[in-house]
């Protein structure tokens, strides 16, 4: 876990966290503290959450400890990386068929802080989905849990 960036430890915090941030976007880091692919990703945020602190706010929270978001956003895989603007949910199209989340570290910072300039420009405009800046071969792949049911 990042010693920089705040956690959030139960629901009431996320959802006055969701309502509080305005004219930001809000990064929510699902994961666990002790997982490695967790402890990367947390260490790129830790490194670009001053660059981005002008667009974005970031929050580390373990998912064991919310698992009503963790059903509501189906996080069947870890770390995964959920964001809202103005209380509303921020959906990206990666490439992939799921558009709530980014699934995986980022290969790069600049990945990142790419998004976060694309999510921030988009949801500035009204715009609740945007395209991912991020080159489709940096995007993890994975296969959908819920696929073919």
């Amino acid at each position: 876990m990042s010693l920089f960036l705040p956690k959030l430890h139960c629901k009431k915090e996320v959802d006055e966290v969701i309502k509080k941030v305005a004219e930001k976007v809000l990064v929510l880091r699902f994961g666990r503290d002790e997982d490695t692919i967790c402890l990367q990703l947390d260490e790129i945020f830790s490194k670009v959450s001053h660059d981005v602190s002008k667009m974005a706010v970031i929050y580390l929270v373990d998912v064991d400890s919310v698992p009503v978001y963790a059903r509501y956003f189906d996080i069947s895989y870890i770390p995964s990386t959920v964001f809202f603007f103005n209380g509303q949910h921020m959906k990206v199209d990666y490439g992939s068929p799921d558009h709530t989340k980014f699934v995986g570290s980022f290969k790069t910072k600049q990945d990142f802080i790419d998004l976060i300039e694309v999510i921030y420009r988009g949801a500035m405009r009204g715009k609740l989905i945007v395209r991912s800046p991020i080159d489709p071969r940096n995007i993890p792949k994975y296969d959908l849990l819920y696929q073919g049911i």
